[in-house]
């Protein structure tokens, strides 16, 4: 057993604190981490704060964990002490259901274990603690490699926001030549533009703020249009082949779906809290056109996309915070002040004693 330095929330309206957690001794197939860096997601804040059902606390967030290998278990081959690896949303699953066994372990058919706040598969009435702390030992098989080319601060974010959106953009096989549609351009957002014109595509960006609209070009999109307008949205029905929507708020779906050829699809990835309005079923009858949600990928694709981020150039635009600047980032995540993702710097944690 060793103890790892941390901040963790102790309810839904503590905030976050100083703390300390448990790791486990590695077993034969685990990797210890020192952690290095751990990207903030909006998801940590609603979990700290109860806004997705009730937390188990004391909560350790944190699932975009990026570090160096300490210790290994004695039958792990796939990674070295020294070498840089990361940690995303998921520790764990059932290694035995389908959708395991087809290298989907984000749909385990028993849950995933998620990196924080969900039963230990491994220590009986635990519950996982994440990646706003010094150290973590994860098994291998959950284990990525992050390309020694790439900044590590700027990777944290792929393991959660990078993977979440080149999944959908993977899973309808978008190449040079298709037409994309990415809503909002937040964390997700941006991502998603830089990883559909790295695949080659045509992107136009979906916004309901003129403020944005340089931000989105300088990000590469070729197209930018304020959802807002309807001439502006009329004028792009039936011309992309997919839309990523990231946003996380109830918004109106069918001039979205609209703007769809012919069997293209729009990707939800955003999840509102509240009802979103209805769907206009005949629009997706009468061109074949798809509405699907995504999560994440498993581990296999996860990787995947680490390694065309890395040979593409591809990382996110951060900002990055010391662990006594958490709170304040909770608040500016939630204001939208962030330009589009926040990062630990978990070497702080030790200088925050």
């Amino acid at each position: 057993m060793s103890i790892a330095h941390a901040y963790a929330a102790t309810s839904a309206s503590s905030g976050l604190g100083r703390t300390t957690v448990e790791r486990r001794e590695p077993e034969h197939d685990d990797v210890e981490i020192a952690i290095e860096y751990c990207g903030l997601c909006h998801s940590d804040v609603h979990a700290a704060r109860s806004e997705w059902g009730t937390a188990r606390y004391p909560l350790v967030p944190g699932h975009e964990i990026v570090g160096r290998v300490t210790r290994v278990g004695a039958s792990v081959t796939s990674f070295a002490v020294g070498a840089r690896v990361g940690v995303g949303c998921m520790v764990d699953s059932c290694r035995e259901c389908e959708s395991c066994m087809d290298g989907l372990e984000q749909y385990c058919v028993k849950g995933m274990t998620a990196t924080y706040g969900t039963p230990d598969r491994r220590r009986d009435g635990e519950v996982t603690q994440g990646g706003y702390s010094t150290s973590i030992v994860v098994n291998e098989g959950y284990v990525l490699r992050i390309p020694e080319s790439m900044d590590p601060a700027a990777a944290a974010p792929l393991l959660c926001a990078g993977i979440t959106t080149f999944s959908p953009l993977n899973h309808f096989g978008v190449e040079k030549g298709d037409a994309v549609g990415v809503v909002g351009l937040g964390g997700l957002g941006h991502l998603a533009v830089k990883i559909a014109k790295a695949m080659g595509a045509e992107v136009t960006v979906f916004t309901t703020s003129s403020g944005k609209m340089d931000a989105a070009r300088e990000l590469g999109a070729d197209h930018v249009v304020l959802s807002r307008d309807a001439d502006a949205m009329a004028a792009v029905s039936n011309t992309l082949d997919v839309v990523i929507d990231t946003v996380a708020a109830p918004h109106e779906l069918n001039p979205l779906i609209r703007a769809l050829r012919l069997d293209g699809a729009l990707f939800q990835l955003g999840l509102p809290a509240d009802p979103m309005p209805a769907v206009d079923p005949g629009l997706l009858v009468r061109k074949r056109r798809k509405y699907a949600g995504s999560l994440i990928g498993g581990i296999a694709e996860t990787q995947e996309m680490l390694d065309f981020c890395a040979e593409h150039q591809v990382a996110s635009d951060i900002e990055l915070v010391s662990a006594d600047q958490l709170n304040s980032a909770y608040d500016r995540m939630v204001a939208g002040d962030v330009k589009y993702r926040f990062v630990l710097d978990a070497g702080s944690l030790k200088e925050d004693l």
